[in-house]
């Protein structure tokens, strides 16, 4: 019987050997493009994000799949609002928890919200290729989800009232066990907690905060005989250790993370990794040739390929080229016939020329927060808040600005500024928080400092 997709995530997940990587493409809202379906259309109708999801299934030929990543999925039913995309996931628009500091009761049960048709399209993937493909279900992890009840007022929480963050996150960690279980009743392989909101608090903030709640989370999977991922987005350097700790089969990672130097990390724990092609850079604006020969490159960067998954580096843009993603779907499944394809070839370059602010001579302190995308990414969503409180009190006094890593024109800024770390957020052309998000108190401090 020949080796299926499903196999070699089963084997990578155990820690075996295997003939190859694993290719998972992070097809969400870019899922729906394939049918010409908008993100909006493809979140909230049961027939058409099946219809998008086979087609992925057919195109990428993946080894997993994901059946959506919606973020808000959770908060949607805990009382947030949200504002709809027609390329993109949605993004919460509203905070229930921003002027009171209750703990919900609420639990998550598989009537509720756009729950229903998840799970329902969760089973019927199952019956059409899960003999084939592993599925993946993925939710909002806890912090991430207490952010989204609380807004930018939990990040000062965390210093000034540290037990109401503690109690919050016990009351998220509930709902993370509700999520895993209705996947696992719908017939999901694996299970994936995605908290990007992660990797914006130092090691200590997550050690008191995390490392409980995400060790009862893979205790309860690995209780249930289910696989699991850990993926935060963002720059994890400082964290992999730790989230290793907690003990999931696999971490995935974004781009921000150098994913050789984390390998070294997890295999220690036997833990398998994934990632983590660039999104914008290469997937989204490089050509089909780029998308193979990074692919190529990333592979050749690791001492073994055990223990090894193959993937975007987050969510995929819904605009990315078809013919970028086969391209890495073909360097992961045929590497040595991807590798003579691309033998002599050297990536592209973005060659658009930039003029920086005079930051010398400004005439009031600007701030500007560089994102991959602040209506989808929720580290940057959180980053952009803060600096958006900082303008709400502080008026014509400050300019404020946000660089999405979404256009060419903002990559070459981007690289300009030597940013190298998304979400980072710049005062005056000086970097003051790179991959951490400030409570406002801290921000409005150093704003003070620049106001004339």
């Amino acid at each position: 019987m020949p080796i299926t997709g499903r196999d070699i995530v089963y084997s990578v997940l155990r820690h075996e050997e295997t003939p190859r990587p694993v290719w998972l493409p992070l097809a969400g809202v870019h899922a729906g493009k394939l049918k010409g379906y908008s993100a909006r259309e493809v979140y909230q109708n049961t027939d058409k994000l099946f219809s998008a999801l086979l087609e992925t299934n057919k195109i990428y030929n993946p080894d997993g799949q994901i059946l959506l990543f919606d973020l808000q999925l959770e908060a949607e039913i805990l009382g947030c609002d949200l504002l709809w995309e027609e390329e993109g996931p949605p993004c919460v628009n509203s905070h229930p928890l921003g002027k009171t500091q209750d703990i919900p009761t609420t639990k998550i049960k598989n009537t509720d919200g756009r729950l229903p048709m998840v799970l329902e399209v969760a089973r019927r993937m199952k019956e059409a290729v899960g003999d084939k493909t592993a599925l993946y279900g993925l939710y909002c992890g806890p912090f991430t989800l207490a952010s989204h009840l609380r807004g930018t007022q939990l990040f000062r929480d965390m210093r000034s009232n540290p037990e109401y963050v503690e109690r919050l996150m016990a009351f998220t960690t509930e709902i993370a066990l509700q999520m895993s279980q209705h996947y696992l009743d719908a017939g999901v392989d694996v299970i994936v907690p995605v908290d990007p909101v992660v990797s914006q608090i130092s090691p200590d903030s997550f050690r008191r905060f995390c490392s409980g709640p995400y060790t009862r989370i893979f205790e309860f999977l690995r209780e249930k005989g289910a696989f699991s991922s850990f993926f935060v987005c963002g720059n994890a350097t400082h964290i992999i250790e730790l989230m290793c700790q907690t003990g999931p089969d696999s971490l995935s990672i974004d781009e921000n993370v150098n994913m050789p130097n984390a390998k070294i990390i997890t295999d220690r724990y036997n833990i398998a990794i994934g990632g983590n092609i660039p999104l914008t850079s290469i997937m989204l604006f490089g050509n089909q040739q780029d998308n193979m020969k990074y692919t190529i490159d990333l592979i050749d960067s690791f001492d073994s390929i055990k223990n090894l998954i193959i993937a975007p580096g987050c969510d995929m843009p819904y605009q990315i080229p078809i013919e970028n993603a086969i391209a890495v779907s073909h360097a992961v499944l045929e590497t040595e016939q991807a590798r003579g394809m691309v033998a002599n070839y050297a990536l592209s370059d973005i060659d658009i020329e930039i003029t920086l602010p005079d930051y010398e001579n400004l005439d009031k302190p600007l701030v500007e927060v560089f994102t991959l995308d602040s209506t989808a990414c929720a580290a940057c969503t959180y980053m952009w808040g803060v600096a958006q409180d900082a303008k709400k009190n502080y008026g014509d006094r400050i300019d404020v600005v946000e660089w999405r890593y979404n256009s060419l024109e903002n990559i070459a800024r981007t690289r300009k500024m030597a940013v190298k770390q998304l979400p980072s957020l710049y005062i005056n052309g000086e970097m003051k928080y790179s991959s951490i998000i400030p409570n406002q108190d801290e921000l409005f401090g150093l704003i003070e400092n620049f106001l004339k």
